[in-house]
């Protein structure tokens, strides 16, 4: 062969080893389909981005904790115009089993911030979380990591926001059909005052996508 068909292929040796991790790091953000008694909400993890959190879910996912869960909670944000909030789900409440809680991937580690169609971890103290989840309608910048302890959208009073760790790929109608549902039901704290679903949506299944 040629010094300059050896060089071409040299070169294009070159690109594809340079393209392999790029290749590698798509194929590597896994996707879970939550199928829902109102439809199916599929999630793509940010695993590389916040490795904890995704592991820990995906935990849950293929041990089958979610199954016969519920979506039991729809926040909806006051003074917004219909669309604006969140959903949140967990295991089945009975029989699902949790797992050691997780340390704390802010947002401000793993850059990915609450906006339209992501998915995060609900906790109380920072390394509280096990399988709580919520995902976003719409924007919610006071679920972010706030660094001023005066800013007065943060919730938590460590200030460090939640753990977000990936988005919804497929299904935003389904989480605003859930979003939209009835929240009579009984609260188990008093600032859940009306964001509890009368009739929770069941979780019927989840599996990687």
């Amino acid at each position: 062969m040629s010094s300059a068909g050896i060089g071409r292929r040299s070169l294009l040796g070159a690109a594809g080893a340079a393209a392999a991790p790029h290749l590698a790091w798509a194929k590597a953000l896994p996707k879970v389909a939550i199928h829902t008694a109102k439809g199916t909400i599929v999630v793509e993890l940010e695993s590389g981005r916040a490795p904890i959190t995704s592991a820990n879910f995906l935990h849950y996912v293929d041990t089958q904790r979610y199954d016969d869960g519920q979506i039991y909670r729809a926040s909806r944000t006051p003074g917004m115009a219909p669309g604006n909030g969140s959903i949140q789900g967990w295991p089945n409440p009975i029989s699902g089993r949790r797992y050691p809680p997780i340390a704390h991937e802010s947002t401000t580690q793993t850059g990915i911030i609450h906006d339209a169609g992501t998915i995060s971890m609900g906790r109380y103290g920072p390394g509280s979380a096990t399988a709580d989840f919520f995902i976003c309608a719409s924007r919610e910048p006071y679920l972010d990591a706030h660094p001023d302890p005066a800013d007065p959208y943060h919730q938590l009073k460590d200030n460090l926001g939640y753990a977000a760790f990936g988005h919804v790929v497929e299904g935003m109608d389904v989480v605003l059909k859930i979003l939209a549902l009835p929240t009579h039901g009984k609260v188990f704290v008093k600032e859940m005052q009306g964001q509890i679903l009368t009739h929770p949506v069941p979780i019927l299944t989840m599996r990687r996508a």
